[in-house]
């Protein structure tokens, strides 16, 4: 018996396209007629679209992407924003850029597949007058989608900020991050309808070294010990929101997948089975399936 999943609470990984991933979240030699989104929504309720942080995205490919996932009606998609609005700040996109943007987004909208648009900036991204700005521009531009704000920096840590999230509708994202000064610490905020959590991973030393590539900076595994507080919080905000999606970034060697099915399972879903190249790799992901008996309780 698999056990109902919580109808507001979606869990997920960020992105689905990894080299790395090939024999250890996916078969080695993976049929061409399925797609990774119909593999990974097997597992999955949510995956957040990365590759629209890069380009605006594709309308032809978000509409393909629906039909990928149709064997899972729960199944949403939310989508990270275009790096033109938030990291290339000299200059305001134009309208070009910003018709892209929605164009791009449109068929997931439609579909009522779009959970939210991720509005990420970066830990240099300060809470100073001009960027107050930009960032309310960003959101009126962007207001007929559910948004969800994520910034790492903890001088936005101030009540004025919730405040304006919570008048907005816009979600704040609550992230895992590594540490540093000034960086915004674990919590469970709800500033909308809409819950948003991120975990990216406890890799201090490569995390601000700038030589250090995309691999490097998101190769970590949490514990269940690690998880165990993100447990709490997430059983906290569920009873507050409508919809919350838990988005695992340590995308590494599919160690997000490896902790987004240790969330769900220490949330109260059990599987009659987890792909066999994943437990391989991982051999902890064993008790979470349904022939593990007397396994299930112990899980945090």
């Amino acid at each position: 018996m698999v056990v109902a999943r919580a109808e507001n609470l979606r869990v997920g990984v960020a992105g689905w396209s990894y080299e790395d991933w090939k024999g250890v979240v996916y078969p080695t030699r993976m049929p061409r007629s399925l797609h990774p989104l119909t593999f990974l929504c097997q597992y999955l309720d949510v995956v957040e679209i990365n590759s629209s942080f890069y380009s605006p995205p594709n309308p032809r490919f978000c509409e393909s992407w629906v039909v990928k996932v149709a064997t899972n009606p729960r199944f949403l998609f939310t989508a990270k924003l275009w790096q033109r609005f938030t990291h290339e700040r000299d200059v305001w996109p134009g309208r070009e850029e910003t018709r892209l943007v929605k164009e791009g987004l449109a068929p997931l909208l439609a579909s009522g597949k779009l959970g939210a648009v991720l509005v990420q900036f970066p830990w240099s991204f300060k809470n100073v007058p001009e960027n107050q700005d930009w960032l309310a521009r960003v959101l009126d531009t962007f207001q007929e989608c559910p948004l969800s704000l994520e910034i790492r920096h903890a001088s936005w840590n101030v009540p004025e900020v919730y405040e304006e999230l919570a008048a907005r509708q816009v979600a704040f994202c609550n992230i895992d991050q590594p540490l540093f000064s000034h960086s915004i610490k674990p919590s469970a905020r709800v500033t909308a309808p809409v819950g948003y959590i991120r975990l990216h991973g406890r890799n201090h030393n490569d995390w601000f070294r700038e030589s250090a590539g995309r691999d490097d900076r998101y190769n970590y595994l949490y514990s269940e010990e690690e998880l165990k507080p993100w447990i709490d919080k997430i059983q906290r905000m569920k009873k507050v929101v409508n919809d919350l999606f838990i988005i695992t970034n340590n995308h590494y060697r599919g160690q997000a997948v490896v902790n987004a099915l240790e969330i769900q399972a220490a949330i109260g879903r059990t599987f009659a089975e987890l792909p066999p190249q994943l437990v391989t790799a991982y051999p902890r992901l064993g008790k979470l399936t349904e022939n593990a008996p007397g396994e299930q309780a112990q899980l945090f």
